[in-house]
């Protein structure tokens, strides 16, 4: 019944449309083709600088109540991301106020300058000054604005410093794998044809690197710690997704078959961020910033900020990949030695023997 009535509703405005459209006709008719273009030039008019002036009062209204819901007013959760912050305002203040200005020009002049009896048409054909000026300013401008974005493009993707934590972060559709490199602190060899899911080599690691021997993976979450930089090694398994961290304000796409790098440092701890954000269910997160599939809207990751203890204490807990994949090489799985079997026999003996006694 609802959809009836709302397809009514359509139809009616439609139909009253076509017959105002009509009535427009036969009054211009009536009144004569002249007289009625200049009467509804005089119309259009007035309502450019009705659409300015409520236009404009929107966006400030529409400001006014979103944005607090956006990330802005939480601030970047990376010192990296305080640059990526103050370019994207100097961008919105430079651009703002040459949208503002040519708005305001563009539907004043449409207002002042309509047809009028006795108005002659102005020729104005060139003017090289206007152009160097319209011309110029504008290039100097977007020239300093991409200066400072590849300034800050080369940081981010620079070397990151030594004490930098490497995680190699993989897409894969639709999901995010973590690895870890460690006690050494070292990425071991992969291929990507020995990928086996069944095997528990979800990045295809070469067994026979060592470095590989000690490597965490995990699909959970990626881990890093405040005030210590992390370097991200990106990676794809199948198509190009992109590492979003809209909280660091960092992204970088994964390229199957081309790794790519970015490091930053974060400034808050989880549990600090639900203090600032007054939100105990704050969770930073992962998304795929690039369309990857069907599934592209479920591909979130999340990523937990710890101190170095908690860290430490994490990373202490996992169980290399490697034990995964050979479960009877993993210490903790190995059989009791002889001796300690026998002792155990014996003890079992005994607390019998006991018992019938």
């Amino acid at each position: 019944m609802t959809t009836f009535l709302i397809i009514a509703v359509i139809v009616l405005i439609f139909l009253v449309i076509v017959q105002i459209a009509k009535a427009s006709e036969y009054v211009s008719v009536l009144k004569g083709e002249k007289v009625a273009q200049q009467q509804s030039n005089k119309i259009n008019a007035f309502l450019m600088i009705a659409f300015l002036v409520l236009g404009l009062i929107g966006v400030y209204i529409c400001n006014e109540m979103y944005y607090k819901d956006t990330l802005f007013p939480q601030g970047s959760a990376s010192v990296q991301g305080e640059k990526v912050d103050s370019m994207f305002m100097i961008t919105t203040a430079v651009t703002g106020i040459v949208f503002l200005i040519t708005q305001i020009l563009l539907f004043v002049f449409a207002y002042k300058y309509q047809e009028k009896e006795n108005r002659k048409v102005f020729y104005f054909p060139h003017n090289t000054t206007m152009e160097y000026i319209w011309t110029g300013i504008p290039a100097i401008a977007l020239t300093v604005l991409v200066a400072i974005g590849l300034r800050n493009w080369f940081e981010f993707t620079s070397e990151a410093p030594k004490n930098a934590i490497v995680v190699e972060i993989t897409g894969k559709q639709f999901g995010w794998i973590y690895r870890y490199g460690g006690k050494d602190g070292i990425l071991g060899k992969k291929y990507y044809k020995n990928i086996d899911e069944a095997g528990s080599n979800q990045l295809g690691q070469i067994w026979d690197d060592e470095a590989n021997h000690d490597d965490v993976v995990t699909t959970q979450a990626m881990y890093i710690v405040k005030d210590r930089p992390a370097k991200l090694v990106i990676n794809s398994r199948d198509v190009i997704h992109d590492v979003g961290l809209p909280h660091f304000r960092m992204k970088m796409d994964a390229v199957p078959g081309i790794p790519t790098t970015l490091w930053f440092t974060p400034k808050y701890t989880t549990k600090e961020m639900k203090e600032r954000t007054k939100n105990p269910n704050f969770q930073y997160e992962i998304s795929c910033d690039q369309m990857c599939g069907n599934g592209h809207y479920s591909m979130k990751g999340l990523v937990e900020v710890v101190t170095q203890a908690e860290y430490d204490a994490w990373l202490a807990k996992q169980k290399p990949n490697y034990y995964a994949a050979f479960p009877d090489k993993d210490p903790s799985n190995a059989k009791q030695p002889a001796d300690t079997a026998a002792k155990s026999a014996t003890a079992q003996v005994v607390l019998a023997k006991k018992t019938k006694i």
